[in-house]
């Protein structure tokens, strides 16, 4: 069974390898989407795949406090955060936490967003 928990950060940033003309060379403000996804069997004493309570715990600590209301460039890993970047620098801080972790999508506005499936 598939669960899933959306968060909603916002953050700045700038991609530095794009050429000087390109708008998003320059710093720049983004509320994302962050959903994490989960895939397994569902616990017959609790009744959970896993608990969200349990999953906001994790997720809060161990991203939303490091991304939330700051500049991704300034955090170690993300000097290039591109939404396809994050969305690996998320799967891999979560995974050893959270064995079930099956996806992490990143939206942006205007309808844009991927999808990392941990490969």
């Amino acid at each position: 069974m598939k669960i899933y928990r959306t968060y909603t950060i916002h953050s700045a940033r700038f991609i530095p390898t794009l050429d000087s003309n390109h708008p998003c060379k320059k710093m720049h403000g983004h509320t994302f989407k962050i959903i994490i996804e989960l895939d397994g069997p569902i616990n017959e004493k609790t009744g959970f795949v896993m608990d969200f309570y349990d999953l906001d715990l994790i997720v809060n600590n161990k991203i939303i406090k490091k991304i939330d209301h700051k500049v991704l460039n300034d955090i170690k890993g993300l000097e290039n955060p591109s939404s396809e970047h994050l969305s690996i620098w998320i799967w891999n801080k979560l995974i050893d936490s959270i064995p079930l972790l099956s996806q992490v999508t990143i939206s942006e506005e205007h309808g844009t967003g991927i999808k990392y499936l941990g490969k």
